[in-house]
């Protein structure tokens, strides 16, 4: 049978849970005193088995073998790296020792061998609270009291495809200041199996405003054959860290978006929707409005298809481009204001068509301009259109359009195609709205904003969405971009202290982890009742519960998968629970 996964507010714990691959039994797996984050099971790591480096098995390294009590292993406790198991050396010599080359007695492993491990514990639970983050507890099973909160695994709602996070190029470039094996937790953290299990990413079609220098992919005015097309700024930042993930999760989900299309596609007179298309600043990549001439919407088609054709050629497959980033914002980095009717004509009847040579599919969005219906116009336009409502596969909508989007679920809900939120809040508002902190320098990446951040998220899910997208994956510790008008230090997942040439993990990426590591693509979002929640029943039956604490330390009792779990929930913190039901 299945298993069942209950997320809470609190603690700390490597990747997967007390029950997992690896395990207190015999078995087999590949190093660690437990297998990727777990006691029991079969598979990476485990206290028993037959793995590289485990305290039973014929792992690697150990006490005794080569360079050890007896045996000719290669330095491990017993066999090959395990305190007893099927490998070569141990307590029993082998090969080498005294006698037969080291040891007490011929034997080639330990006692007692065995491959196969016990079977999964029935849960895990983590926590998280500031102080505190990421730790490994023990529920303990009751018969009663009352549920604080309760998952509802017989009741599902959307299905859901995963979380991810955007490519920039001040991320990579703050990675190369560290250490390889820093710059190498550092994807893991966010990609890996023993991190956040991020199974998304988010490129940009030229300069963001977290790129380096602003550049589109073809500058050479007028060149509606795009025979100046290249992605070779792209090989310098956005591929290198692109492929970084790769090397971690070989089934990353990439979808990409244009700040600005190429200036000279632009004009700068005028007005779009009540905003100005001049210029932003100094440069023509900031602000302007889109010259949708059948030349230039003809041209920008197939520069989304260049795109996509190219990177395929770097084994990078993207599955979704979206027309533009924020098409009612002009600011003082790369922008362009869209007339929703010329957004609406160039889905219909350029890009849709010219994707269709593609792999790709199309993604209306990124929107998020909710101040007077702005970006609600463009989404309801394309829709409202015979043609152009044919094309987009899923709707891409950003923070400040979420609220907007729960509030007219049922229009969205019309549509009959997924809501993706694609970019998660950035924090440390320099308008300072009401209820918010002064706005400082450098950002603070705090727990507040970790707190925030898990408003955010769970509110989306809960409202419908099915995938959650942060922003910057890694910053400096400053957090500005390249924005000339207005100065802004956002926070992000991870930060490099540039002077120390260290990696610092964030609140927020507690926040994100405690869902992403463990509701897995494919799963049905359920629902629950009691308690600031969220829940998820995975493909493999485990059942995800992630919940928030906004009080004091206290008691919580979950109710799931049929079991009573209680446990010590901390102030201002979260929990995660996996559950077995079958144990």
């Amino acid at each position: 049978m299945g298993s069942v996964l209950l997320l809470l507010g609190a603690g700390c714990s490597s990747t997967g849970g007390a029950g997992g691959t690896g395990g207190a039994g015999p078995g087999t797996g590949t190093g660690g005193t437990i297998a990727t984050g777990g006691s029991d099971g079969t598979g990476t790591g485990g206290s028993n088995g037959t793995g590289t480096g485990g305290s039973n098995g014929t792992g690697t390294g150990g006490q005794n073998a080569s360079g050890g009590v007896s045996g000719t292993g290669t330095g491990g406790q017993n066999a090959s790296g395990g305190v007893s198991g099927t490998g070569v050396g141990g307590v029993g010599p082998s090969t080498g020792g005294t006698p037969g080359g080291g040891g007490t007695s011929p034997g080639t492993g330990g006692t007692p061998p065995g491959t196969g491990g016990s079977a999964p514990a029935p849960t895990t639970l983590i926590t998280s609270a500031s102080g505190a983050y990421w730790t490994t507890a023990t529920p303990t099973t009751v018969t009663t009291g009352n549920a604080t909160v309760t998952v509802h695994d017989d009741q599902p709602a959307q299905t859901w495809a995963g979380f991810g996070g955007a490519f920039n190029e001040m991320g990579w470039s703050v990675l190369q200041m560290l250490s390889q094996a820093d710059r190498d937790k550092a994807i893991h953290l966010l990609y890996g199996s023993d991190g956040a299990r991020f199974n998304m990413g988010r490129i940009p079609i030229g300069a963001s405003d977290y790129a380096i220098q602003r550049y589109t992919e073809d500058e050479t005015a007028n060149d509606t054959s795009l025979s100046m097309f290249s992605i070779s700024r792209d090989m310098m930042y956005l591929i290198p860290y692109i492929k970084a993930a790769q090397a971690v999760n070989s089934n990353i989900h990439f979808w990409a978006s244009p700040w600005t299309p190429p200036t000279w596609m632009k004009t700068f007179s005028g007005s779009v929707n009540g905003a100005t298309c001049a210029m932003q600043g100094t440069s023509m990549f900031d602000g302007g409005c889109m010259n949708a001439s059948t030349a230039n919407l003809t041209a920008y088609a197939q520069y989304f298809v260049k795109f996509v054709q190219a990177y395929a050629g770097q084994s990078i497959a993207i599955d979704y481009v979206a027309p533009q980033n924020e098409p009612n914002y002009a600011l003082g980095y790369p922008t362009c204001l869209w007339n929703s009717a010329d957004y609406a004509k160039f889905v219909g009847q350029y890009l849709g068509p010219a994707l269709g040579t593609t792999s790709a599919k199309l993604m209306l969005g990124t929107s998020s301009n909710k101040d007077s219906g702005k970006d609600t116009t463009v989404i309801t336009t394309v829709m409202g259109d015979a043609t152009a409502k044919t094309f987009p596969k899923v709707i891409g909508l950003q923070w400040g359009m979420l609220d907007n989007y729960e509030a007219n679920s049922s229009m969205y809900k019309g549509y009959g195609i997924p809501v993706w939120a694609t970019e998660h809040m950035c924090g440390n508002y320099p308008w300072n709205p009401s209820g918010s902190p002064k706005y400082v320098e450098p950002a603070p990446n705090d727990a507040a904003y970790g707190i925030e951040s898990w408003g955010y998220i769970a509110k989306a899910i809960r409202g419908g969405v099915t995938a959650y997208n942060a922003w910057n994956m890694v910053l400096d510790t400053m957090g500005k971009g390249n924005d000339s008008t207005r100065q802004w230090a956002q926070d992000a997942l991870l930060t490099v202290n540039t002077s120390s040439k260290t990696l610092n993990i964030t609140p927020a990426y507690y926040a994100f982890r405690h869902f992403s590591q463990f509701a897995q693509p494919g799963a049905q979002v359920v629902a629950t009742t009691g308690g600031d929640s969220v829940g998820f029943k995975n493909p493999d039956g485990t059942i995800v519960g992630v919940m928030y604490n906004s009080g004091s330390a206290t008691t919580y009792i979950v109710a799931i998968g049929g079991k009573k779990l209680q446990f010590s929930m901390p102030a201002q913190g979260w929990a995660t629970i996996l559950l077995n039901p079958a144990n």
